[in-house]
């Protein structure tokens, strides 16, 4: 099948190439020049394990093409994805203006009957509004389809290829059975696609990645009271996580949530409850209670330097919003690195994939390390805030030579407690017993 995708970012690249995967030709579209010449001349413009490799094998198979002109895309498919941006408003609202920008395009361009598939992350209701705008601009019989993305960054491409299940809403059966044949190759080994209405199907994206901020949030407040009572958050979440009614996924305690799914969809939650006098009232408090645990170590760090900062060098191993992407929207690196600043120390970083990303936005306000060990240079203290592998199994040793102090402050758990008391260092995690050196060790 012909396939147009409107949009080459994670999601829409990840889904293109994917499809192109499954044989179908697809005809990926932006609007920015530099980057449609870069995806032709085979540059990934997106970090994201083992993407590159079949990104590069369906171009050389001839069944992945990039282009700016959506209509010669248009008129070469059947199937229109878009996946396009979708950025929360002021009000926390999402910003539907490219969605229904390209649907007017569409509207003007179409010639033929086509399936409009809205595969960005999108309001209650946006279906119609899809629907309404290109009814506006044509005669031509067309059908909008619901079909949400579940990917999960860092995954994207195992995901795309196993997903645990497809979803799409279509109130039209012969939308239906276009969608069963795209995604035949799946449900031929047993991954299910559940068919519903579009109002249905655009709430359950909001529902599912909110409910996982809800429980990342709940996780964090027992790991906080762990701390007030003495209790190891590792074995409480074990013994949660191994009734299967609650799971051992999301369980783990940490400096917040971040990315660009998790925060855009609970407030865009919020704010269209808002629109139905309803009150999404464990999602405001999910809100709050991210919003102070993504910096909940710097007053730890303060604490530990007698409630000052200024002059302290703060070494931060990580700065993007989680392990295996370069993908730094909101993530918590970034708030914490604002308050450090503001409170007057300097920061050194070190992140392989996000630096390039954060240099764009925070400059020359931070300095930035060649090497995870380069950053601890002379640093009075470690702050992890991304859990990437090769931070995992650090040399201790080395640690210690190149730090002025032997203390670590860590977002993200990564070391048994025996680890940093073994080698004299004070360590502060999320949820457990605080380490203290030994007295006397550097």
């Amino acid at each position: 099948m012909n396939i147009t995708i409107v949009g080459t970012g994670y999601v829409g690249l990840v889904t293109g190439t994917t499809l192109a995967e499954l044989g179908n030709s697809v005809y990926c579209v932006d609007i920015d020049e530099k980057k449609v010449e870069g995806m032709k001349n085979g540059v990934v413009p997106i970090y994201e394990p083992n993407l590159e490799e079949m990104f590069l094998r369906n171009i050389q198979s001839e069944r992945l093409f990039f282009t700016t002109d959506l209509k010669e895309a248009l008129d070469k498919s059947e199937v229109v994805y878009l996946a396009l941006p979708t950025p929360p408003g002021e009000d926390g609202s999402a910003d539907l203006s490219y969605v229904l920008k390209v649907a007017n395009d569409i509207g003007e361009m179409m010639t033929e009957y086509k399936v409009i598939v809205n595969k960005s992350t999108v309001p209650v209701g946006t279906a119609d509004r899809v629907r309404e705008v290109i009814s506006s601009k044509t005669q031509i019989p067309f059908d909008v389809v619901s079909n949400p993305e579940f990917l999960r960054e860092g995954f994207a491409v195992e995901d795309s290829m196993n997903p645990s299940r497809v979803v799409v809403g279509a109130s039209s059966q012969k939308a239906q059975d276009i969608m069963a044949k795209i995604y035949q190759p799946f449900t031929n080994t047993g991954i299910p696609i559940i068919f519903m209405d579009e109002k249905s199907s655009e709430l359950t994206k909001y529902a599912a990645n909110s409910f996982l901020a809800v429980k990342i949030t709940f996780m964090n407040e027992i790991a906080n009271y762990c701390e007030k009572v003495g209790a190891d958050v590792d074995k409480v979440r074990l013994g949660m996580g191994s009734d299967d009614r609650i799971g051992h996924r999301f369980l783990f305690p940490g400096i917040g949530y971040g990315g660009s799914c998790f925060p855009k969809d609970v407030k865009a939650l919020i704010n269209s409850g808002k629109q139905e006098d309803f009150n999404f009232q464990i999602l405001e408090a999910t809100e709050s209670v991210n919003t102070a645990q993504k910096v909940i170590l710097v007053s730890e760090i303060e604490n530990y330097f007698g409630g000052n900062l200024a002059g302290k060098k703060i070494a931060m191993w990580g700065l993007a919003f989680k392990a295996n992407t370069d993908d730094i929207r909101e993530a918590s690196s970034l708030d914490n690195i604002d308050l450090l600043l503001q409170k007057g120390a300097s920061v050194i970083a070190y992140d392989a994939i996000a630096e390039s990303n954060v240099q764009k936005i925070l400059g020359d306000r931070i300095q930035y390390a060649k090497g995870m060990y380069d950053a601890l240079e002379d640093a009075d203290a470690l702050f992890i805030a991304t859990e990437w592998p090769e931070f995992k199994n650090p040399n201790f040793e080395l640690m210690a030579k190149k730090l002025k102090n032997k203390v670590i402050f860590d977002g993200r758990n990564m070391y048994p407690l025996e680890i940093p008391e073994q080698n004299g260092f004070f360590y502060k995690s999320i949820g457990r017993k605080t380490i203290v050196q030994e007295p006397g060790k550097k």
